[in-house]
């Protein structure tokens, strides 16, 4: 079936009559990841306004490209999924947010609730979500693929430590069936009809990278004897660490066990992250001290520490990781400094500091904590070895390298994946 062809500007003028408003501009700003869509800039105003005054809206629309009998591909099921992923977020997450005082725009209308609506049937197929523009108040967009400035570093860390403790108390109790596994289970299971799409939430493990939905990858890279991470992070463990006490998890490799620790199963320090940290997914003030964060295709159940993992790889200024001139200042292996540390304590009180109607983790001890971060920054780096480096590269090697020569953290990674069972 091809794709619906729709112009963003009718859309917009479908969406916003539900909200009594009338079409002023529709600017395309940006297309969408492989062409799947696009996003606009929209100009509204209320009939017969004589006094000119709009508003100012987001339109993002998905209008995925032909894609013959290309339709079970992982990379499309995911892109899709994320798309419905990111409409629950903005209209059944995002209100709790703003109560919060987390900065998030407000959806505004969608395709997700059309039914009965005007001109609906005009948009059956389509993915649309309208929403505020978060610019007037963040008016600093955080670059592509560029260091922020400290004070919006700090910002950032504020945001996500609100953010991760605020989801603590969206969290579902036991409904972990009700989130979407990876894109081919999920697809699996809807064809199946063993779960109504409906009824489904946000990603069961959140963020793209992960090892369930990487395996390609991650067979690309056991494969490269060429990689230092081949076997440091794709032999079985008890080759890597030289202990082999005839358990399961002995014949696992150090990337795998990481990735059964950060499978999500309903232990208190879960919570929602993000799963996209960059500084291309945020506006800042002008002053830099707030940010708003945007982009919630990958928003699912984990760790907060993996959403800072790829926030201090990808847009964290080198100096203020660790005390290094530049990469090429830093050293084969790096111990935690005191710059990291410090943007992890002060990522940690915030995260500690407010009430989660007594859900979320009675206490989070520093040590689990940094246990915690350390498996994260492995995780992060088995991704960017199979996919490609970019960001503070040196310094994620240099930190994975140490922490993998850590005897205290190989005896802790193993002893969590045995106790709580994730070999089954």
């Amino acid at each position: 079936m091809p794709p619906l062809v729709i112009k963003p500007r009718r859309v917009a003028e479908i969406m916003l009559s539900w909200l009594g408003l009338d079409l002023v501009s529709c600017t395309k700003i940006q297309t969408l990841w492989a062409g799947y869509g696009h996003i606009c800039a929209i100009a509204a105003r209320e009939p017969n306004d004589k006094t000119n005054t709009t508003s100012r809206m987001i339109l993002k629309l998905i209008c995925p490209p032909a894609l013959g009998d290309r339709t079970e591909d992982e990379g499309h099921l995911r892109k899709m999924l994320s798309y419905q992923v990111e409409q629950h977020f903005y209209q059944e997450i995002a209100p709790r947010l703003l109560e919060d005082d987390v900065a998030v725009a407000r959806c505004l209308a969608s395709t997700r609730d059309s039914t009965g609506k005007p001109h609906a049937e005009e948009l059956r197929g389509l993915t649309a979500t309208l929403m505020s523009d978060l610019r007037p108040a963040f008016p600093v967009a955080g670059g592509k693929r560029s260091a922020l400035l400290p004070r919006q570093v700090r910002a950032a860390l504020d945001w996500l430590a609100r953010f991760h403790r605020s989801s603590w108390a969206s969290l579902p109790d036991k409904e972990l069936d009700l989130f979407l596994l990876p894109p081919l289970e999920e697809a699996k299971r809807r064809r199946s009809g063993e779960v109504d799409p409906e009824r489904s939430k946000l990603w069961l493990n959140g963020g793209y990278t992960y090892l369930a939905t990487r395996r390609k990858e991650y067979a690309s890279l056991a494969e490269d004897e060429t990689s230092e991470w081949c076997a440091a992070l794709c032999d079985p463990f008890s080759e890597t660490t030289g202990k082999d006490d005839g358990s399961s998890s002995s014949s696992m490799s150090v990337a795998e066990l990481v990735a059964a620790f950060l499978t999500p199963s309903g232990r208190p320090f879960e919570t929602y992250i993000h799963g996209d940290v960059k500084s291309e997914n945020l506006f800042t003030t002008e002053l830099g001290d707030r940010v708003a964060f945007f982009d919630f295709q990958y928003v699912g159940l984990g760790l907060g520490v993996c959403d800072l993992a790829k926030l201090f790889t990808c847009s964290v200024p080198l100096g203020m990781l660790a005390d290094c001139r530049g990469p090429c200042d830093v050293p084969q292996e790096l111990a935690m400094g005191e710059g990291e540390k410090a943007l992890l304590e002060q990522y940690r009180q915030t995260l500690l500091s407010g009430t989660t109607s007594g859900k979320g983790p009675s206490a989070y001890d520093w040590n689990d904590f940094v246990r915690h971060w350390e498996t994260a920054l492995v995780d992060w780096c088995r991704f960017q070895a199979s996919w490609g480096f970019w960001g503070n590269t040196e310094w994620l090697e240099a930190r994975v390298r140490s922490i993998l020569g850590d005897d205290g953290w190989c005896n802790w990674l193993k002893q969590e994946c045995d106790r709580v069972e994730y070999m089954k």
